[in-house]
């Protein structure tokens, strides 16, 4: 199981694989997962239900005129924009297809030529998680997020520093997923103020969040308040952060997830360029959005794929020490494996 604070964890990843095929007979794969029910106001099964209410509005569309696509699931359906995103990243998928472009050339072209991975590192005793995190730097992961904001503060420090010892100038981010109140928070973060660490949303609140890092004078990351454009804007106007992560099915899809990460690159924000969850498809729109980054900007990315115990795609991009690359490939480089994923539960024409 997957573990974060507040004693949340999930056993088995609901994902839902959808498919846009064109009249001229293309077809475009995109991928949705979220964090079972508790993470995000999203839930898997919601996945389904919506794209059943939505889906019949997009019929007739110019699946390839992404902006057009995006209005009208708007228009057609306010928020939820999970729901949204797997509609979206099929249609960059085709259109990639279309166009005999990758995905990542679409989103802005390719930089360098691999993108560095962090690896999450679910919450356990301090002595389990260091242990976790040395496995993982024998396999060539250099940047880590230990997932932190359990019910004892001080337990928390031990597994901050515990990693910290084995991780000397390496990034590594202490994760509270919003599992702290600010006044906890504020301890941790003075217990911690000889350590290298980054300080990933402490606390639910954006205001709470802005507090902290008022306080801190550590790099400062914020994920889950971290929504739309105009929350990007604002933390920078409030100097609320130093760097987002990204999730693109959190903000509706590569689109938005396209504007964001443009407005980050202008206004020298970092990143974690990532999604909630998933198999083969999510890592490999990650991968895409990611490697179509400038490497100044990135701080890592996430290769979710590694997490899972099925495939569902071929041609998925696969971690090597630590590090994937987008395919060059059209669009997004994959074809489902429909032996896995089994017959369609939904099928809107």
């Amino acid at each position: 199981s997957y573990k974060w604070s507040g004693g949340r964890s999930v056993e088995v990843f609901d994902s839902t694989v959808v498919g846009v095929t064109t009249s001229s007979g293309h077809t475009g794969y995109g991928e949705v997962c979220p964090l079972g029910s508790a993470y995000l106001p999203a839930f898997p099964a919601g996945v389904r239900s919506g794209i059943a209410e939505l889906g019949p509005n997009l019929i007739g569309c110019d699946a390839t005129q992404l902006l057009q696509v995006n209005h009208v699931m708007e228009c057609a359906m306010k928020g939820h924009p999970y729901v949204k995103s797997a509609i979206d990243v099929a249609c960059w998928d085709l259109l990639g297809k279309i166009t005999q472009m990758s995905v990542c050339d679409l989103l802005g072209g390719r930089f360098g030529d691999h993108v560095v991975l962090y690896r999450a590192i679910s919450q356990e005793s301090p002595e389990k998680m260091t242990e976790s995190v040395c496995n993982y730097l024998n396999q060539g992961y250099e940047r880590f997020q230990l997932k932190v904001g359990g019910p004892d503060t001080n337990l928390d420090v031990q597994r901050i520093r515990s990693v910290a010892k084995v991780t000397p100038g390496m990034i590594l981010m202490a994760d509270a997923n919003t599992g702290w109140l600010p006044h906890q928070a504020m301890r941790i973060v003075d217990q911690v103020r000889d350590v290298d660490v980054y300080i990933e949303q402490p606390c639910s609140l954006y205001e709470e969040n802005l507090s902290v890092r008022q306080h801190c004078q550590k790099p400062f990351i914020l994920d889950e308040t971290i929504t739309d454009l105009p929350t990007v804007i604002r933390a920078f106007n409030d100097k609320a952060m130093d760097c987002i992560n990204l999730k693109i099915s959190k903000v509706g899809g590569l689109t938005k997830a396209k504007q964001i990460r443009d407005l980050c690159v202008t206004l020298g924000i970092s990143m974690n360029i990532e999604d909630t969850w998933g198999g083969d498809i999510v890592t490999a729109a990650i991968s895409h959005l990611a490697h179509s980054t400038p490497e100044t900007f990135r701080l890592a990315a996430t290769d979710f794929n590694s997490y899972v115990t099925r495939p569902i795609a071929k041609g998925a991009p696969q971690r090597q020490q630590g590090r994937f690359t987008a395919s060059h490939g059209p669009g997004l480089g994959i074809e489902p494996m429909f032996e896995e994923l089994g017959s369609p539960v939904l099928d809107i024409h």
